[in-house]
C-alpha cells in the first residue's frame, strides 16, 4: 500500500495582492483631505509674513483664545463675529478660571494698523498677561525689493 502525497505547497500563492492595500490608502487619503480644513482654529485670515517668525505652539490649541481682525476691520473671537465694544468683557469671562493668561491675535496684513492698535487695547484691558501675534513665514522670493534703478546721468 501507497502513502499519498500530497503536494499542497505547489499550489499556494505568494503573489502579494496590492489592491486592497491601494483602496484602503485612497480611502485614508480623502478622508485626510476632507478634515484638513476644518482643522483650522479661528477665524481665516492673510497674516502678515515676516522672515523670522517665533512658533507659537500654544495658538493651535483647542482652549487657545484667539482674536482675529480682518481686511474689512471685523473682529472675532474665536470662530465667532463679536462687537469690538464687548471683546474685553467676553475675554474677562473666559480668563476667569484659567491659569494662563494668554490670547493671540491674527491681523490681517492689510488691516489697518490703526485699528489693530484699538483691539490689542481692548485685549490688554481684559487683563491679558501674554498678547501673541501670529504672523506666518516669509515665502523664499516673494515680497524681494525690486533692483537698484541706475543712477540718471546729467549730460547735454
Amino acid at each position: 500500500m501507497a502513502l499519498a502525497k500530497r503536494n499542497e505547497g505547489a499550489n499556494v500563492s505568494s503573489d502579494i495582492n496590492v489592491t486592497p492595500m491601494v483602496d484602503v490608502m485612497l480611502v485614508l487619503l480623502i478622508i485626510f483631505m476632507v478634515v484638513t480644513p476644518m482643522l483650522q482654529h479661528g477665524k481665516q485670515v492673510d497674516m502678515a509674513q515676516v522672515n523670522s517668525p517665533i512658533d507659537m505652539h500654544d495658538a493651535d490649541k483647542e482652549d487657545a483664545l484667539q482674536v482675529a481682525i480682518t481686511r474689512d476691520n471685523k473682529v472675532f473671537f474665536g470662530t465667532d463675529p463679536i462687537n469690538p465694544d464687548d471683546l474685553t468683557q467676553k475675554i474677562k469671562d473666559k480668563l476667569a478660571n484659567r491659569t494662563d493668561k494668554t490670547v493671540f491675535l491674527k491681523a490681517d496684513a492689510r488691516a489697518k494698523f490703526g485699528w489693530v492698535v484699538v483691539v490689542v487695547d481692548d485685549v490688554r484691558a481684559a487683563g491679558v498677561d501674554q498678547l501673541g501675534l501670529l504672523t506666518e513665514q516669509k515665502k523664499s522670493g516673494s515680497f524681494a525689493p525690486p533692483p537698484a534703478a541706475a543712477a540718471p546721468t546729467g549730460g547735454q
